[in-house]
């Protein structure tokens, strides 16, 4: 009897996701231009933190944002207000951007008047962390609410991210959030995960969340100009 041949999928489409990721990376390059990924799940701040950020350091540097979500152009509509350029990308059920969404998004924003842009993935914890979009900076968003076991339940998100930024510390009297039991677990997946507690409501750490991303991001232009 003739043995079942079988195609791993995932493994097919994650390989042609890497080259169409190596693609992005040479057009950032080329362009000058800062990618960050923030991935989290859903609620849990993604969209007023990053407005938070705009406002911060919309004068020092020039921003872009592309927008992620299964349906509705709302986030996309709070960023334009800022006066930002944005580019809504709706997967249309799809749970995650890959490099591909990313290229159409990148080919539709002006890229040489532009010094970061900001891709707000669709809320989830699984799938985005899969994805290599072929962004510069990956960081991912832990609301208090969603608990401290998140790194046991989905370590890749927490492997494949720079940093976690712990939102909504101003109802963390109101939840049953260990912070030890959080670094303890991430330190095993990942030991040089920076972790970053913030309230955007009231600014509680934001200024830490800055100066690093500021100084993330002023590292890599340097690097560019080298190249």
């Amino acid at each position: 009897m003739k043995e079942i041949e079988y195609i791993d999928l995932k493994e097919c489409i994650l390989a042609e996701n890497e080259g169409d990721a190596e693609e992005v990376r040479a057009l950032l390059r080329e362009k000058k231009v800062f990618l960050w990924n923030i991935m989290s799940s859903p609620g849990s701040g993604k969209t007023t933190f990053i407005v938070d950020i705009i406002k911060t350091l919309g004068e020092q540097y020039r921003f872009g944002v592309v927008e992620a979500d299964i349906e509705s152009t709302v986030d996309a509509e709070k960023m334009q207000a800022l006066g930002v350029p944005t580019v809504q990308l709706r997967t249309g059920g799809g749970c995650h951007l890959d490099a591909a969404m990313t290229m159409e998004a990148l080919n539709k924003m002006p890229l040489d008047d532009l010094d970061v842009i900001i891709v707000e993935n669709v809320g989830n914890l699984v799938c985005p962390a899969e994805f290599d979009i072929g962004a510069t900076l990956a960081t991912m968003l832990l609301s208090i609410p969603e608990g401290d076991d998140k790194s046991i339940k989905y370590p890749l998100m927490f492997t494949v991210t720079k940093a976690v930024i712990v939102t909504k510390m101003d109802v963390a009297p109101y939840f049953d959030f260990n912070f030890e039991n959080l670094e303890r677990n991430t330190r095993r997946l990942n030991n040089d995960l920076r972790i970053f507690p913030v309230s955007v409501k009231n600014g509680d750490g934001m200024d830490a969340v800055v100066k690093w991303v500021t100084e993330e991001i002023n590292c890599k232009f340097v690097n560019l100009k080298i190249k």
